[in-house]
């Protein structure tokens, strides 16, 4: 048998990396897909879905150059990508959401090297038309690196992040803190406890809606009293002298979105219309401020504008703190 010239081997190597990465690319598309009902905002959500629509375009480069080179791409490679997204989906459930983050950071971190061996192997052998989709592939995926790795960092600085977590994400993480909790009580126990209680409030959130249809005043008494325990607490710790844990659940009561105007980051928020909330947060310089604006939006204004800004906002400093320019 006569040995193989280095022209077929990199041939091979290079249709090799092509459905390597396609596979890779149908669990991207799916990912991205589950992704969008996780999104904070209708900005995060439209961007979602622009990523999983340009991901559909990449398979399609993908495929072709499959055609080019003379191969022939996997048809049933949409499916595993779907049955790969799907446990990869079902599995984070039972994880807090930065360990699906970085599971997602993991995938966009294979594509990325793979783009990059891909783009090598294209230039050893010539191939300017792999070559040039290779390096389409890495400025997609190294965006995507840097937009994960942002949102990774918004949820390490308290959040909130551009996606939620789900209710069984937050039990998780409750579980997790909970778990983590030292036995003896101090300032510092007090505010794990009530980060655990913020945390898991998408799980509270879910409760009281559903108590909402079927009830609207038990959900309305239901989330009265717990806006009035967190107040009174507040209260109660500073009157007998403990300003740490009295700090401690003031932030959590900034967290649920229920502090009073005047204990706002921003003065005369109330009086601001869309314009001037949106260019007052952009002001803002701590993540606590920020956080607090955002909740204080969702539970009481709603209005998305502020809310994009707010996360916009939160995302500078959180790529700042990364090194992300």
């Amino acid at each position: 048998m006569a040995p193989a010239t280095p022209t077929t081997v990199t041939t091979s190597a290079l249709l090799t990396q092509l459905r390597s990465i396609l596979d890779l690319t149908h669990t991207e598309i799916q990912v991205a897909e589950t992704r969008i009902a996780q999104a904070r905002t209708e900005a995060v959500r439209t961007e979602l879905q622009q990523n999983a629509d340009n991901a559909r375009l990449r398979a399609e480069a993908l495929e072709q150059a499959i055609r080019d080179l003379g191969g022939y791409p996997d048809v049933i490679g949409p499916f595993f990508g779907r049955a790969a997204a799907a446990v990869k989906a079902l599995t984070e459930q039972a994880e807090p959401l930065d360990e699906a983050l970085l599971g997602d950071l993991a995938l966009e971190g294979q594509l990325l090297d793979r783009a990059r061996y891909l783009k090598a192997l294209a230039v050893a052998v010539g191939n300017k038309d792999v070559e040039q989709l290779a390096a389409r592939l890495i400025t997609a995926h190294s965006a995507t690196v840097d937009w994960l790795t942002t949102v990774l960092a918004e949820e390490a600085l308290g959040g909130p992040a551009a996606l939620r977590r789900t209710p069984v994400q937050a039990a998780a993480g409750l579980a997790v803190r909970l778990a983590n909790l030292p036995m003896t009580w101090s300032a510092r126990s007090v505010e794990r406890a009530v980060e655990a209680v913020r945390s898991v409030r998408p799980a509270v959130a879910e409760l009281l809606d559903r108590g909402s249809r079927t009830g609207d005043i038990a959900a309305k008494t239901l989330a009265g009293a717990r806006d009035s325990a967190l107040a009174t607490a507040e209260r109660i710790s500073r009157e007998q002298g403990a300003e740490q844990a009295a700090d401690v659940l003031h932030a959590a009561r900034g967290a649920t979105g229920t502090l009073d105007e005047g204990e706002l980051p921003i003065a005369d928020y109330d009086s601001l219309n869309v314009n001037e909330a949106a260019s007052a947060v952009k002001e803002l310089t701590e993540p606590a401020d920020i956080r607090v604006i955002i909740a204080y939006e969702e539970a009481n204004k709603e209005r998305q504008r502020v809310v994009s800004a707010a996360q916009t906002r939160l995302a500078a400093i959180a790529q700042e703190v990364v090194g992300i320019s």
